[in-house]
């Protein structure tokens, strides 16, 4: 993630989550490193799941472990959750990355 792509994180954070100047950039930097860790490999991590519990996950986003995705996908992008592929339940999972557990 750039240092632009970043500070574009931050500036969502605080207007869709309510989050301080620094609050946004600790999640936005979060979530760039999140991502960087997982392209090189599976990356244990926790988040704030719906409900309000605690998940702990385990994902990827490196294609050597990730199974070859069958069809196209006509889903909208949406910037405000993070997929990932979840190593444990074998399946394409997100979460809001507002929800990230730093």
């Amino acid at each position: 993630m750039s240092r632009s792509e970043i500070f574009k994180q931050q500036r969502q954070f605080i207007r869709q989550n309510g989050f301080s100047f620094s609050e946004g950039l600790k999640k936005a930097w979060a979530i760039s490193r999140l991502k960087e860790k997982m392209y090189k490999g599976i990356v244990k991590f926790h988040f704030i799941k719906i409900d309000g519990s605690i998940r702990e996950a385990y994902g990827t986003l490196n294609e050597k472990l990730i199974p070859p995705v069958i069809g196209d996908s006509n889903r909208k992008k949406n910037d405000t959750v993070f997929v990932y592929f979840d190593t444990e339940k074998g399946e394409w999972r997100c979460f809001k990355k507002a929800n990230l557990v730093i």
